[in-house]
């Protein structure tokens, strides 16, 4: 005030000079809260918000350089120590040969390229196979006859074996020659040497033959899906008459494939059956050879994933002893590929489990003998990193600070010595290079993004590679709004909830504020963690609009024990939808939340579970936006939906009581449904039955469904149109 006073007293200052300067002040004062605007064309066109990472990197053997893909044009090698580029390994300038992976032999003296890259579903896919040789700089291609999949050196770097029409082939190098090694090979009926979509989708891999540590045997999954019943889709493709794609996929208690594991021995050229048991309506989730030549290791999983062995098969004889059993009275949670990770000298492994109700590491010998628990305590290993067999050291991280925050540690297997590794509060992530010297560091957190670090193996920093500078600038340039973390004691729970909110930079405690619940909710996921969340800069976009976004973690997700997640067996939405109709209850009894302005959203499980709360939480929610639902657990695949159900024939209320078909009757807010028609994991078919069912209950609903487009939804400026859509839906209706 004393400014002002001033400022009236002098002669030469007119009342206009007053108005303009109390004008700059207001604007000085509102540009505290909102310096720029986001837009959807920032978010989605411009990919201003976009995170830069270290992506597709490989360790060398000496452990001193690592090599990345860059422009998917080249392949560069780095040194750890200085960070300086040491050598182009591979480079073209021809813009139709585009890199999507690359894989080095043994000895490093090759490389095998995987080149202009075809998907067929999440993971697989097929391409243009190439070797290059380093020293003669002479590039080959792998066979003249059509796309490959899978192809893998064999640790001679002599061969190279692939998957094509369902057989599998050894190329060898030194003559030029190819080699069949199956030959009932046959679309929709036989796979040799890769997995069918629900192996692929739900145990999380794609090439299934493995060369013996001698590269004299090759052991693969061969799938029987004859029986399998056929989903039938249809893609347009912008022709006159569209094509039905036909594949086999296995939903809630119908017949799944049969797997066997069989063994090519390249020296008789003789496949050997191995025994996994008489059961044929089982998994085999991984194998993995043991470090004896002739000694395989097998996983098996029972129909309802509740019990678990691992066999140890001989390949000469086939005949296979059990080694291990673990049975649990839900479910045994889904194999991770380093499962089973055994020290060097095949004497002991490493597995994970949740059986004292936490998810740690346990020690065995290979005849599958306990050793001793490798970590303890109220808290979860939420990623193994690394078994450092010549120092007996265990890489993994946890969230032992709190159920948000992720720390890298290590611990001798014994038990013993365990120390922190990160020192940043909020997620890490690690990457160590071969023979462990040094390690990758991958930080996070709800106000920093992808920050990429160098350690040497007691964890001291040495250098960055990636600070995403530019976006934590444009972040404050655009005034991102702080995440509050908080808990909410719902009526029905006994845990409470972890929840954030993200409020409005001019957030008035004596105003209402419209609010807007995302969450996933699905059987061990998360939302609520200390990491650059998803959506993020969408979600930043309404805030700046005038809403608070509200992220929560039900029961039956992760990081918090076994009996939190697993509360939710046999019933899949019932707890869940609780969760989030009392959490929402409460935030909207907040002084300052609109409770007549209430709406959640949420992708997949996450579709699901919002159109659950709208049709169940109709006091509380006004609206629900609903991506790629699932409408009923009878629609989806049998691996997945069986974990966490059981059969249907067993369990038919817990299928049908909680299903969106079951509850679409009681729809009365506002209901946004979006699918992709092209969508091969969760169908088409989920979206058009519930809205058969509204319709057959007279409910009105809106619905937005994009041609071809699979479960991401993604191309060209499709994620730019779907998020004007669902902007303008929170716009109109909260």
């Amino acid at each position: 005030m004393h400014l002002f006073n001033n400022l009236f007293i002098m002669k030469k200052i007119t009342p206009a000079f007053v108005i303009l300067l109390l004008l700059t002040f207001t604007n000085q004062l509102i540009a505290q809260y909102v310096r720029k605007s986001i837009t959807l064309e920032d978010i989605y066109t411009k990919k201003l918000f976009s995170e830069r990472s270290v992506r597709g990197l490989r360790s060398m053997n000496d452990g001193e350089h690592f090599t990345t893909l860059e422009n998917h044009r080249k392949i560069v090698k780095y040194s750890y120590k200085t960070g300086e580029v040491v050598e182009i390994l591979f480079s073209t300038i021809e813009s139709d040969f585009n890199i999507k992976d690359y894989e080095f032999s043994a000895d490093e003296s090759k490389i095998l390229l995987a080149v202009n890259a075809e998907y067929v579903y999440r993971r697989s896919y097929t391409a243009e196979y190439y070797v290059y040789d380093i020293q003669n700089q002479k590039l080959e291609r792998l066979s003249d006859y059509g796309r490959q999949k899978y192809a893998c050196f064999s640790p001679n770097a002599l061969k190279v074996a692939f998957v094509k029409e369902n057989n599998i082939f050894i190329k060898d190098l030194p003559s030029d020659s190819v080699q069949q090694i199956t030959t009932d090979g046959k679309f929709n009926h036989i796979i040799n040497g890769g997995t069918d979509w629900v192996y692929e989708e739900e145990f999380s891999f794609t090439r299934a033959f493995f060369w013996s540590p001698n590269g004299d045997k090759i052991a693969f999954y061969k799938f029987d899906e004859s029986d399998v019943k056929v989903f039938n889709m249809t893609l347009y493709n912008e022709q006159l008459y569209p094509e039905n794609y036909a594949f086999k996929y296995p939903k809630a208690g119908e017949k799944n494939s049969i797997v066997s594991i069989h063994v090519y021995h390249l020296d008789s050229e003789k496949t050997r059956t191995i025994d996994i048991g008489e059961e044929t309506d089982q998994y085999i989730p991984r194998i993995k050879w043991t470090t004896e030549n002739d000694k395989l290791a097998i996983i098996r999983e029972n129909r309802l994933q509740n019990h678990i062995k691992i066999l140890k098969a001989n390949t000469t004889t086939g005949k296979s002893t059990i080694i291990y059993s673990e049975k649990n009275d839900r479910y045994i949670e889904r194999i991770d590929d380093w499962y089973m990770t055994m020290t060097d000298d095949g004497k002991y492994f490493v597995i994970n489990s949740e059986k004292d109700g936490w998810n740690h590491l346990y020690l065995y010998d290979i005849e599958g003998n306990f050793i001793n628990q490798i970590t303890r305590g109220n808290w979860e290993v939420t990623d193994f990193i690394g078994l450092d067999s010549k120092n007996n050291t265990v890489y993994y991280q946890s969230n032992e600070e709190s159920s948000i925050h992720k720390a890298v540690y290590s611990i001798k297997l014994d038990g013993t010595k365990k120390q922190k590794l990160s020192s940043r509060k909020g997620t890490n992530e690690a990457k160590f290079s071969k023979g462990f010297k040094y390690y990758i560091n991958y930080y996070s957190s709800t106000s920093t993004p992808k920050f990429v670090t160098l350690h040497n193996k007691k964890g001291k920093q040495i250098r960055v590679l990636e600070d995403n500078k530019e976006l934590k600038s444009r972040m404050q340039e655009y005034n991102f709004a702080p995440v509050e973390f908080l808990t909410i004691n719902t009526p029905s729970s006994q845990w409470d909830l972890n929840a954030l909110l993200i409020k409005p930079n001019n957030f008035d405690p004596n105003k209402k504020f419209p609010l807007l619940i995302f969450q996933y909710g699905g059987p061990g996921s998360q939302r609520v963690t200390d990491s650059w969340i998803r959506n993020y800069a969408w979600h930043q976009m309404l805030v700046q609009k005038g809403y608070i976004i509200a992220y929560i973690d039900n029961r039956g997700t992760g990081g918090r024990g076994e009996d939190f997640k697993k509360i939710t067996y046999g019933q899949l939405g019932k707890y869940e939808t609780i969760d989030q109709i009392e959490a929402a209850e409460y935030l909207s009894n907040l002084p300052y939340i609109d409770e007549q302005r209430t709406g959640i959203w949420g992708w997949s499980y996450g579709g699901f579970l919002s159109a659950s709360c709208l049709f169940l939480g109709t006091d509380v929610f006004e609206m629900a936006i609903s991506v790629a639902p699932v409408s009923s657990y009878r629609f989806y695949d049998s691996i997945y939906t069986e974990l966490y159900m059981g059969l249907p024939q067993d369990n038919a209320s817990g299928y049908d009581d909680n299903s969106l078909l079951a509850n679409a009757h009681k729809l009365k807010g506002k209901l946004l449904l979006v699918h992709g028609t092209g969508d091969d994991n969760v169908h088409f078919q989920n979206s058009i039955e519930l809205a058969r069912t509204l319709t057959e209950a007279n409910k009105q609903f809106e619905m937005q469904f994009y041609v071809d487009k699979a479960h991401s939804i993604r191309g060209k400026t499709t994620q730019l149109h779907l998020f004007t859509r669902l902007t303008n839906f929170v716009l109109e209706n909260l």
